[in-house]
């Protein structure tokens, strides 16, 4: 079985041999996807993506704490760069059926991997991400081109030198249809950048996989970016799922 990678970074690097990564093939995003942020409680840092002016959607796996902590969000697209001016102070709720490995093999991996973040005050953007219908990803056609979102270092290294840090970068990808007993709860991502896809690595976990939409505010979050299968990142990447009813219905209810 392939090694399994959850995509979170340390802030403070402490995450002994995990080589370092984040968005491969890609480049910085600017203002193209305002609504994607960066969340830290001070330690360790993910993506999200805000769909409204109040709650943001993340991974579950980012940080080891229950529901409540407190957490910090910057919408900047050059992250700590203005901290702590422009972070707006928040309150973590991961899944209450999160479940990190509670099982043998691929399947059992991090199951309900999402969160919310409920910012303390509203925090207005020109747009904000939307939530999928239920099933959308199933009609979703094979090498559907989505976006990555993330907050990471920006250079692969294979060994351990973080490089440039916490810049919100996009890469362009394709979804890959799957059969297999993961699909239900999680979205197979391209992750070859030799064949000019983008794809995930460490301190992008918590971003969304993103739907382009047609204008403003037509973004639509297909899922949030998960695990990867091997330490260079250039094989394929997982994201759970935002479009069934565990992921729906728990992000409404939390408020």
């Amino acid at each position: 079985m392939k090694k399994l990678l959850p995509i979170a970074f340390g802030l403070a690097l402490a995450f002994g041999a995990m080589p370092a990564g984040a968005i491969l093939n890609g480049g910085p995003d600017g203002t193209n996807h305002p609504y994607v942020g960066m969340v830290t409680d001070l330690n360790f840092v993910c993506s999200g993506a805000a769909i409204s002016p109040t709650k943001f959607v993340t991974a579950a796996h980012c940080f080891e704490t229950g529901p409540g902590t407190s957490v910090l969000v910057t919408f900047d697209p050059e992250g700590f760069d203005d901290f702590p001016a422009g972070f707006v102070a928040g309150r973590w709720y991961p899944h209450p059926g999160w479940c990190p490995e509670c099982g043998n093999g691929l399947v059992g991996f991090d199951l309900n991997d999402v969160a919310v973040v409920i910012l303390d005050a509203p925090f207005v953007q020109p747009e904000y991400g939307k939530l999928p219908s239920l099933g959308q990803v199933a009609a979703q056609p094979q090498k559907m081109g989505i976006s990555l979102v993330g907050y990471g270092v920006q250079d692969r290294i294979k060994k351990l030198d973080a490089g440039e840090l916490f810049t919100r970068h996009f890469a362009p990808a394709e979804l890959v249809q799957s059969s297999n007993r993961i699909s239900t709860d999680f979205l197979k991502l391209s992750a070859n950048p030799s064949k000019g896809k983008g794809g995930l690595c460490f301190g992008d976990s918590g971003g969304p996989v993103i739907l382009e939409g047609s204008g403003l505010g037509n973004d639509t979050i297909l899922g949030v970016n998960s695990f990867v299968t091997n330490v260079n990142c250039a094989g394929v990447t997982y994201s759970n799922r935002i479009d069934i009813a565990a992921s729906l219905g728990f992000i409404s209810s939390v408020n």
